[in-house]
Protein backbone atom coordinates (compact mmCIF):
# COMPACT_ATOMS: atom_id res chain seq x y z
CA UNK A 1 0.00 0.00 0.00
CA UNK A 2 1.43 3.58 -0.72
CA UNK A 3 2.02 6.28 1.79
CA UNK A 4 0.11 9.26 0.23
CA UNK A 5 0.77 11.36 3.51
CA UNK A 6 3.31 14.20 3.13
CA UNK A 7 5.46 15.50 5.54
CA UNK A 8 7.07 18.40 4.14
CA UNK A 9 9.89 20.05 6.35
CA UNK A 10 10.97 22.31 3.88
CA UNK A 11 8.89 25.42 1.73
CA UNK A 12 7.42 24.55 -0.98
CA UNK A 13 8.70 27.69 -2.72
CA UNK A 14 12.82 26.56 -2.89
CA UNK A 15 13.91 30.00 -4.09
CA UNK A 16 11.77 31.55 -1.65
CA UNK A 17 11.05 34.75 -3.90
CA UNK A 18 12.43 38.14 -4.61
CA UNK A 19 11.90 39.57 -1.26
CA UNK A 20 13.23 36.40 0.17
CA UNK A 21 16.74 36.71 -2.16
CA UNK A 22 17.10 40.59 -1.44
CA UNK A 23 16.54 39.89 2.31
CA UNK A 24 19.62 37.52 1.99
CA UNK A 25 21.68 39.82 0.12
CA UNK A 26 21.47 42.35 2.55
CA UNK A 27 22.46 40.49 5.47
CA UNK A 28 25.57 39.25 3.51
CA UNK A 29 26.52 42.34 1.98
CA UNK A 30 28.14 43.77 5.06
CA UNK A 31 30.63 40.56 4.98
CA UNK A 32 31.77 41.21 1.48
CA UNK A 33 34.96 43.85 0.82
CA UNK A 34 34.93 45.68 -1.93
CA UNK A 35 37.86 46.63 -3.09
CA UNK A 36 38.42 50.59 -4.32
CA UNK A 37 39.32 50.31 -7.37
CA UNK A 38 40.33 47.03 -10.00
CA UNK A 39 43.30 47.25 -12.43
CA UNK A 40 43.32 44.85 -15.00
CA UNK A 41 46.41 45.44 -17.32
CA UNK A 42 46.13 43.96 -20.68
CA UNK A 43 47.92 40.95 -21.33
CA UNK A 44 50.55 40.24 -24.19
CA UNK A 45 48.83 37.01 -25.98
CA UNK A 46 52.03 35.53 -26.09
CA UNK A 47 52.13 35.26 -22.36
CA UNK A 48 48.54 32.61 -22.51
CA UNK A 49 49.90 29.08 -22.76
CA UNK A 50 48.33 25.89 -21.85
CA UNK A 51 44.57 26.55 -22.98
CA UNK A 52 43.40 24.15 -24.82
CA UNK A 53 40.12 23.97 -26.86
CA UNK A 54 38.58 20.54 -27.84
CA UNK A 55 37.92 20.88 -31.85
CA UNK A 56 34.59 20.43 -31.29
CA UNK A 57 34.15 23.15 -28.89
CA UNK A 58 36.24 25.68 -31.30
CA UNK A 59 34.00 24.78 -34.27
CA UNK A 60 30.52 25.68 -32.61
CA UNK A 61 31.93 28.90 -31.65
CA UNK A 62 33.11 29.52 -34.42
CA UNK A 63 29.46 29.21 -35.73
CA UNK A 64 28.11 31.62 -33.42
CA UNK A 65 27.53 34.77 -35.39
CA UNK A 66 28.85 36.21 -31.80
CA UNK A 67 32.08 34.62 -31.82
CA UNK A 68 32.64 33.31 -35.48
CA UNK A 69 31.94 36.24 -37.54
Amino acid sequence: MTNLELYVSAPADLDGGLASLLGDCARMAPHWAVPDRIVSLPVSPSLIHGVTVPEGSARLLEAMSEYGD
